[in-house]
């Protein structure tokens, strides 16, 4: 197996097309398919499936990706130890990114980690925090902001929490509970919720507050976009349960009111695969987060 091999076939699980992955390795589409055949001829089994609509790893290829990501992860790394030794000017951090991140300003991170370090290059993926833990643990992510979830338990990461927030109920201006100071879950029964999607932590936790209350919160519209559940719920779409502070700040127009049984707070934590040896810039990238957000504890 080649180098050249194992990074197209990574590139062509990440972009699920011939035409892409060629394009983001900057070969000719050809040369990189005739590349993924010798790859299977001596692997002796099909790695990728194609038909004229899709393209899709088997199960074989999905097993050598994860291998062949952890391969060149070490390369990299091994090739940017060698380059720290005459300075850190050079290298590449990809962070993981949840879709809110409250008092978690990661634009300030990527400013401190730019100016020390202008020439390592920065690459921010937004997703749900499960798909986040996934993508840490085959390498697809150096370090990761996330929330601890039921389905993100640690198995291989290293966690560090940065900040615990409260979550509270967001109510239309003109809803008869906008004017209370604290709203049980239960006075939410009737109610129609404006959630995150499948799989984030927000969407997880008014699921079990509701049940915790005797009911199934009913889902009427969804958006991993916090300033447009804000303008829906400030049109009368809806109401939602979200951080405050990302409510608190400044936005479209809604009510803020505490929740109380249960009180639902919500974690971002900063993670890592354990065991992985990273790159001197994904270590100075993640020791930078651990200072800059150390004084959010406890918020």
């Amino acid at each position: 197996m080649e180098l050249r091999q194992l990074r197209y076939l990574v590139a062509l699980a990440e972009e699920l097309s011939f035409t892409r992955a060629a394009a983001s390795e900057h070969v000719a589409q050809p040369a990189l398919s005739q590349q993924i055949r010798r790859l299977e001829e001596e692997a002796g089994l099909a790695l990728v499936e194609r038909t004229t609509r899709r393209v899709a790893l088997t199960e074989a290829g999905q097993l050598l990706v994860v291998r062949a990501r952890r391969v060149l992860a070490e390369l990299d790394a091994a090739r940017t130890e060698l380059q720290a030794l005459r300075g850190m000017d050079t290298g590449h951090v990809t962070i993981g990114a949840m879709h809110t991140m409250g008092p978690v300003d990661l634009s300030l991170a990527l400013a401190a980690f730019h100016d020390r370090h202008p020439g390592v290059g920065l690459t921010v993926r937004e997703e749900s925090s499960a798909q986040m833990a996934e993508m840490l643990r085959i390498d697809e992510v150096d370090v990761a902001f996330l929330s601890v979830t039921d389905r993100v338990e640690k198995h291989g990461l290293g966690l560090h929490q940065l900040v615990s927030e409260e979550l509270v109920v967001v109510l239309p201006p003109s809803h008869g509970l906008a004017r209370r100071r604290q709203v049980r879950m239960a006075e939410l029964a009737g109610e129609q919720f404006i959630s995150f999607r499948e799989g984030a932590r927000l969407r997880e936790l008014l699921f079990g507050a509701g049940r915790r209350a005797g009911y199934e919160p009913r889902i009427t519209l969804e958006s991993n976009e916090i300033q447009r559940i804000r303008r829906l719920v400030g049109r009368g779409l809806g109401v939602a349960i979200l951080p405050r502070a990302d409510v608190e700040s400044p936005g479209p127009q809604v009510a803020v009111v505490s929740l109380v049984e249960p009180s639902l707070r919500r974690d971002i934590t900063l993670a890592w695969r354990e065991g992985r040896r990273l790159t001197p810039a994904a270590s100075a990238f993640l020791e930078l987060a651990r200072e800059t957000f150390a004084g959010l504890s406890g918020t």
